[in-house]
């Protein structure tokens, strides 16, 4: 889903032009052409979702985490239009499956249309309401490998403590939106946003049975982060 800053200083939300133009550089070697994509990207935008999906560089490193994992169960924190989801569709066996989780049913709809479009629909499982709540719901008897966490950031560290019950040794975790253009580092930076990433990686640091790190990232959209956590 995000990959924005839309609720933080405006500082935060600067992108350099040599970032976009690496970004567009690396892309034509290495991106190919994908009409659902693109359509999930134009319906969103004409549906009025705010443009805050992961970049096409960062949608491809999610899709080749799946493969490299051989993720069959995917579980995802965010939905909006789902451009992020048709990524992990993508990468999934005929048999793969993925929960997305999403707060608003209007995203929600848009998403399932976006999903039809791609021909993904019978792998994509789409549940509205709070995703902490969602989260209860699922058992734990049916772990996943692979969690996308990329939801409202204060909530990370319930969601983190979700997705630690429903995965399995082995299982991968990803939490979009760690550095915030440096703000979660910068110790005169407070409020609800960067705090739930700390409290996220105080808790990561506590958990013995997980190995992490974090990967700074620039790009089209901006200045940010993703944590990579591997259950052991």
């Amino acid at each position: 889903m995000s990959s924005t800053f839309s609720a933080v200083p405006a500082r935060a939300r600067f992108i350099d032009d040599n970032w976009v133009r690496s970004d567009q550089y690396h892309n034509k070697f290495l991106l190919k052409d994908d009409a659902a994509l693109e359509h999930a990207l134009q319906n969103s935008t004409a549906s009025g979702l705010p443009p805050i999906a992961v970049s096409a560089a960062q949608g491809k490193l999610l899709y080749l985490l799946a493969k490299t994992t051989h993720a069959k169960r995917v579980l995802e924190v965010g939905t909006l239009g789902g451009y992020s989801t048709i990524w992990f569709g993508r990468a999934l066996p005929e048999d793969g499956r993925i929960v997305t989780l999403e707060l608003e049913e209007k995203h929600a709809k848009v998403a399932r249309q976006n999903f039809e479009h791609a021909g993904l629909a019978s792998k994509i499982e789409v549940r509205v309401g709070p995703a902490a709540d969602s989260l209860k719901e699922l058992p734990s008897s049916e772990p996943f490998d692979l969690v996308f966490i990329d939801a409202d950031k204060p909530n990370n560290p319930t969601y983190y403590k979700e997705a630690r019950r429903l995965t399995r040794k082995g299982s991968v975790i990803i939490v979009d939106n760690v550095v915030r253009a440096g703000l979660v580092a910068d110790p005169a930076q407070e409020g609800e946003f960067v705090d739930g990433v700390r409290e996220l990686l105080r808790d990561i640091q506590a958990d013995a049975g997980v190995e992490a790190t974090t990967l700074a990232t620039v790009g089209e959209k901006g200045y940010d982060g993703f944590t990579y956590i591997l259950v052991l």
